[in-house]
């Protein structure tokens, strides 16, 4: 018998339009799991955590499942325990969902507390699952700057997807909406800490100042001797402290870094 893949899916929602959608890394997570499948590596369960109206759950049934389980959650509750029920009852050897959510929270302390809950290890940024064998998985983790890293780790785990893994496949309407989608009731569990958050409009990000990076002798050299395309700089050499710290908050303000 195969041991079971979870892979743990949200409600995506649009950078540009705001519209609910497919979440990219969650996919990436479907799609890595279906691979595993039909290498026949691994059995493939899919599972959502929220509302089970969302027609977007359809998006990830089109993607060639014939079953997606939805775990009957309101906006305000925690998923956690719900979710760890689940996974023990599923009896899965390996955890597949995305780096952070696109809506709610999206701390990304999900699969981190799921992790320690459950005391499996955890697999940040994932890009591609190579074998497994005997019940150890070669695992490919994304490093910054498009470098890789091989790793060997048992079975269980838990292991959250990056960009760099592949991109989920087309998703067809026809099979999606032929999917059996099974609600789960579950004990609901009121999320008291979010429930005393006080949410705000997010400000604008602080301008960045442009750095002359140099690599090489000749442009450390030009970079030292141009001449400064505006005038207005000054030296503060005799000053007092606190006027020196006025001419730096002074600076500031004009290149709108702070405001």
């Amino acid at each position: 018998m195969l041991p079971k893949v979870l892979a743990l899916v949200s409600i995506g929602r649009h950078p540009q339009s705001g519209r609910e959608r497919r979440a990219e890394q969650d996919g990436r997570a479907v799609e890595m799991g279906l691979c595993l499948q039909e290498r026949q590596l691994m059995h493939l369960s899919v599972a959502h955590a929220g509302n089970a109206d969302s027609s977007v759950l359809r998006q990830y049934a089109g993607m060639g499942l014939s079953k997606l389980s939805v775990l009957a959650q309101q906006a305000n509750e925690d998923v956690l325990s719900p979710l760890i029920d689940y996974v023990e009852a599923q009896q899965a050897s390996m955890v597949l969902m995305g780096v952070r959510s696109e809506m709610g929270q999206s701390s990304g302390m999900l699969p981190y507390l799921l992790a320690e809950r459950l005391g499996w290890p955890l697999l940040p940024r994932v890009a591609e699952i190579q074998s497994i064998e005997e019940g150890v998985a070669q695992v490919l983790l994304a490093l910054p700057r498009g470098q890789r890293r091989l790793v060997s780790v048992a079975l269980p785990f838990v292991a959250t997807l990056d960009n760099a893994a592949k991109a989920p496949r087309q998703t067809a309407f026809g099979p999606g909406q032929r999917a059996d989608i099974e609600v789960i009731n579950t004990t609901s569990i009121a999320d008291e800490v979010a429930a005393q958050w006080q949410f705000t409009p997010a400000k604008p990000r602080p301008k960045r100042m442009k750095v002359v990076k140099a690599k090489t002798a000749a442009d450390r050299f030009k970079a030292a001797t141009a001449k400064p395309v505006g005038g207005g700089g000054k030296v503060l050499k005799n000053e007092t402290v606190e006027e020196k710290a006025q001419a730096i908050f002074d600076f500031l303000l004009e290149e709108k870094v702070i405001r």
